[in-house]
């Protein structure tokens, strides 16, 4: 299934349009949420800033434009990744990055750990369940695989893997910020005050004789 298309054909050049449009909306609605990307989870991209990131990813657009189930699931990915930012991203954007962190680490804070994995739960495999039923019906009776119900599924399935992975990532970072927070509180209230010691120099002989 996973069969090379022509460079310069038509079909490359779909592709190449499908994989253009998935990676714009997602750097557009980034852009839009989280100019100055403190609000980026992936820290690769992060790492990489908007000018590197941007090379990178045109040159995966072109290379693989070439591959029809590779354009179909990272297209899929993007496009679903750059609905989810544009979610948020009106309220990213007015409430300010640094101010909107803040925001969000509290009420990640204030929520029960197991409540906040169930809903990531909840998002993650009802999403990953779609693209597994749409995976499952690419297969007909002829024993052939059908490329764009198969590969849309694939790119659920991927979209669904990485909210998980990023958003877990994102939970464990703050946890540990917390703990080490209260670690550090912790041990500076248990501290002994300091201590000044005065220490007073008695003369042995009378002012007037100073040798």
């Amino acid at each position: 299934m996973e069969n090379p298309v022509s460079f310069g054909s038509g079909g490359y050049f779909l592709m190449l349009a499908l994989l253009a449009f998935g990676r714009g909306v997602d750097f557009l609605s980034t852009w839009i949420a989280t100019p100055n990307l403190a609000l980026e989870g992936n820290p690769i991209a992060k790492k990489l800033g908007w000018r590197w990131g941007l090379w990178l990813n045109a040159i995966l657009v072109v290379a693989l434009a070439l591959w029809p189930l590779s354009a179909i699931v990272v297209t899929t990915a993007s496009v679903l990744v750059a609905a989810r930012n544009f979610q948020t991203a009106w309220l990213m954007r007015s409430l300010g990055e640094d101010a909107y962190r803040e925001w969000h680490v509290q009420r990640v804070r204030e929520t029960r750990i197991t409540l906040h994995l169930f809903c990531l739960a909840g998002n993650t495999l009802l999403t990953a369940a779609v693209g597994a039923v749409l995976i499952y019906f690419s297969h007909p009776e002829a024993g052939k695989w059908e490329l764009v119900p198969f590969a849309v599924g694939m790119g659920m399935i991927a979209y669904a893997i990485a909210v998980a992975f990023y958003s877990l990532l994102a939970i464990w970072r703050i946890h540990r910020a917390t703990k080490r927070e209260a670690r550090r509180l912790h041990a500076a209230q248990n501290q002994p005050p300091e201590t000044r010691t005065l220490a007073v120099e008695t003369c042995s002989r009378p002012p007037d004789r100073i040798v």
